[in-house]
């Protein structure tokens, strides 16, 4: 499925309205699993999180007759929304047992679901909190790697843990979309290699305009409609 993300076409990410609101709308729901005694680092959350929509978009079951591909197709053709909540303890080990797909980090634990609609999410999911998703990074995370795909966020816009996870999770998905199945195939292969990190003021505006999967938010929570999140970057894209 080829979508083209320039803000002048449909885009499931476009805050104006457009066909996509027409269809039925679902939401695709990710766990992060936060501990008390032990919290994710913040960007290490983030790069599960972005590796959890990959995976989840390359299973077998997504694809085809698989038994998540028809809710997966409904959830594509629509706005492409995420919700990230958190767990811990109990709340997790419940998350856990329903169909998913856990994708750990370096400490990180996110579990991906196959899309639900808007008003349908299951009692276990629908009971835990949004809010609480504020994490840190002990330290500054390292460069990345150049030969490696980076979802280079806004340096402009102040997300939560949570907000900053979904929008990793687009640019992701944008990055896929736009890959051939070979490419496709070598990300998979590779397990899904990827770096989040903020891009510097001078290099977030030569990103903006360079012709790479764009992300510009909905606004439905956080931040203003329209607002330029994320860029994803991939070599295949150069």
């Amino acid at each position: 499925m080829s979508h083209d993300v320039t803000p002048s076409t449909d885009s499931p990410f476009r805050s104006e309205p457009t066909a996509r609101d027409q269809a039925p709308q679902f939401v695709l729901p990710l766990v992060v699993r936060i501990e008390k005694a032990a919290p994710p680092a913040r960007t290490d959350a983030l790069e599960t999180a972005a590796r959890a929509v990959l995976v989840l978009l390359a299973d077998e079951r997504s694809a085809g007759d698989g038994e998540w591909a028809e809710v997966v197709r409904d959830w594509q053709d629509a706005r492409i929304r995420k919700v990230v909540r958190r767990a811990r303890g109990a709340e997790w080990r419940r998350a856990e047992a329903l169909p998913g797909i856990t994708v750990t980090g370096k400490a990180a634990e996110v579990r991906v679901f196959p899309p639900v609609p808007l008003d349908g999410w299951p009692k276990e999911l629908a009971k835990l909190q949004v809010s609480g998703t504020d994490l840190d990074d002990p330290e500054p995370p390292a460069a990345a790697d150049p030969a490696a795909p980076v979802l280079w966020l806004s340096p402009d816009l102040d997300m939560s843990a949570g907000k900053a996870m979904a929008q990793a999770g687009h640019g992701a998905q944008l990055a896929w979309w736009e890959l051939s199945a070979d490419e496709q195939a070598a990300w998979r292969d590779a397990g899904f290699p990827l770096a989040v990190r903020t891009a510097a003021p001078g290099r977030w505006a030569e990103l903006t305009t360079s012709g790479l999967p764009l992300v510009r938010d909905a606004g439905f929570t956080e931040i203003a409609p329209g607002s330029c999140t994320v860029v994803a970057y991939h070599p295949a894209l150069r």
